[in-house]
């Protein structure tokens, strides 16, 4: 896994594992494993990545597509509105963190899954394409193992 953001959060030493001032999944894992940047490690087996993708098959959410990886996702551009009934609109990550997460096809529907984690939380949402009517799947609290 490659990260996409390398170029421009200047390293995981470089920002003490907080790229955009906020924390970063990637940053935290690599910087505990002796790498400098998270480009680093990703030319092998990433545990920190298959972990998640082993709590979230573990879910079992049968008409979600396989997960066959995770991406670095900057926070602001996953960051999606949840309505709840009483009307109140919240957003559940933090704009500035980096997350490993990816979207996903919902089997026999145009809606799509959106999957998100770092070290305290993982998340699954369903949305339009758009992003749009987005609703809270999943949202579980998780403890990361290194």
């Amino acid at each position: 896994m490659k990260c996409e953001l390398k170029e421009t959060c200047y390293g995981c030493a470089v920002t003490e594992g907080h790229p955009f001032h906020g924390g970063c999944v990637l940053a935290a894992c690599c910087l505990s494993n002796g790498y400098e940047h998270c480009g680093k490690c990703h030319n092998e087996k990433c545990r920190l990545k298959e972990q998640m993708i082993a709590e979230y098959c573990m879910l079992g959410i049968e008409d979600m597509e396989e997960i066959t990886g995770l991406n670095a996702c900057k926070g602001s551009y996953i960051n999606l509105t949840y309505t709840f009934s009483s009307g109140q609109a919240v957003k559940l990550l933090d704009d500035d963190k980096i997350y490993l997460g990816n979207q996903l096809s919902k089997k026999d529907s145009s809606r799509y899954y959106g999957i998100a984690a770092d070290e305290s939380v993982l998340i699954v949402s369903e949305y339009d394409a758009d992003g749009s009517n987005a609703e809270i799947i999943v949202y579980k609290k998780r403890n990361i193992k290194r």
